[in-house]
């Protein structure tokens, strides 16, 4: 029986192993591509990368430097998953006016949307829809802060405002 990621709602969970292995992979130039980035020399360290291999594995050394060249975004949430949360990667937007009135009306009709599961729950059992629907409505929330977020550091790095709080 394979286990599923609800978070996607794509298939199997992969293991870090896996996942390691799918990051590379997808990688432009594969393998190989990372192997020349990183300077290591492909015969042993594709080993490394590679789940038909499992005798070789990366140092964490060597996978710090992986993960700072790899988008690894199954890396990344398998290790998420491995530790009951969530990886989230925040896409700045502008921090204006305008973002924060639409980010206040956001999180009014969330909360509107959290208050009616109240009936939903007369039995006191949470159904697999239900809590996705949770999930995916609090993920839009969390999604709509840390990309306001991101975008008032981005502005103020560019601006070079950094103050002293």
């Amino acid at each position: 029986m394979s286990r599923i990621d609800p978070t996607r709602g794509l298939g199997p969970v992969l293991t870090l192993e896996q996942a390691v292995d799918h990051d590379t992979r997808r990688e432009r130039g594969g393998p190989v591509a990372v192997c020349a980035t990183l300077g290591f020399s492909y015969n042993s360290y594709q080993k490394k990368f590679s789940i038909s291999y499992p005798d070789h594995l990366l140092s964490v050394r060597d996978f710090e430097r992986w993960l700072e060249l790899v988008e690894a975004s199954e890396t990344l949430r398998t290790i998420a998953r491995i530790k009951g949360g969530v990886f989230y990667r925040p896409k700045p937007v502008p921090a204006t006016v305008d973002a924060l009135l639409a980010l206040a009306d956001l999180l009014a009709r969330k909360s509107r949307f959290v208050g009616s599961l109240h009936d939903g729950l007369a039995d006191s059992r949470w159904e697999e829809r239900e809590v996705l629907q949770l999930e995916r409505h609090g993920n839009e929330v969390i999604e709509a802060v840390l990309g306001i977020m991101a975008g008032a550091r981005e502005a103020m790095e560019r601006d070079g405002e950094g103050g002293d709080d």
